[in-house]
């Protein structure tokens, strides 16, 4: 008895550490999407260089988590509800890392955007949509924190918020490429940096499948809401 008590606290202890390394690496997502999307807003250099850089201590965090749950596993044999925590930590860690891989590609076009000059930048708001894809990750990394399945449900079914604003981004964008030809590099990349921050919406409902998953033993009940109608846009 006294030895399965001890298995039991060092799994707890293990555990803590998990948990508190998939925050860290969730506040630096968060602060990547952030710099990006101000760096995008402002036109910042500073702002976008920290962005690209900061990638590399994503990558080097993710990391650590991988190979901590392993030794979890090799080590305490987790089983039923204990592994699920193990292994939904593993695919956070994961969705977290590529959305700093998405910040990092935003920062990147922003900076190819900013030779163009900003005369050929359209009057069209993205600053909208990257906030409520702040908000849900914010929200998503909450609910894992807190083991809140009825948080995460309502990050998930957020998410057609930003496709139906990615969806009238898009069209406004190539409706500016029609009428300026001096637009189409710009307007491409501006494109691509929606349809980041959308993926990235994304993942955060990938977050909130996986608190779902871990508190309840199941993914919701429901398909996921979709309306991004890009895809049937003329000219995508």
């Amino acid at each position: 008895m006294d030895t399965q008590k001890h298995i039991s606290s060092a799994f707890d202890q293990d555990l803590m550490i998990l948990n508190d390394a998939l925050q860290q690496l969730g506040d630096l997502a968060c602060q990547q999407l952030e710099g990006a999307i101000e760096g995008l807003a402002m036109q910042n250099q500073a702002n976008l260089d920290k962005v690209i850089k900061g990638d590399a201590a994503l990558d080097a965090l993710e990391a650590e988590i991988n190979e901590k749950a392993i030794e979890v596993i090799a080590i305490r044999s987790p089983r039923a509800k204990d592994l699920r925590y193990v292994l939904v930590a593993l695919k956070v860690a994961t969705i977290l890392e590529r959305m700093g891989d998405y910040a990092r590609n935003i920062a990147n076009r922003t900076k190819v955007i900013m030779t163009a000059g900003n005369e050929n930048i359209p009057g069209v708001n993205i600053g909208r949509m990257g906030q409520v894809t702040q908000e849900m990750v914010r929200d998503a990394m909450k609910s894992y924190q807190n083991r809140d399945a009825e948080m995460a449900l309502a990050v998930w079914r957020r998410d057609i918020e930003v496709d139906h604003m990615h969806t009238a981004f898009h069209k406004e964008v190539l409706a500016s490429m029609s009428r300026n030809p001096n637009m189409v590099g710009t307007g491409a990349h501006l494109l691509f940096i929606a349809k980041n921050i959308e993926r990235i919406g994304d993942y955060a409902t990938g977050i909130a499948e996986q608190v779902h998953f871990l508190v309840e033993g199941a993914m919701p009940d429901e398909d996921r809401p979709k309306a991004d109608k890009t895809s049937k846009v003329v000219g995508t």
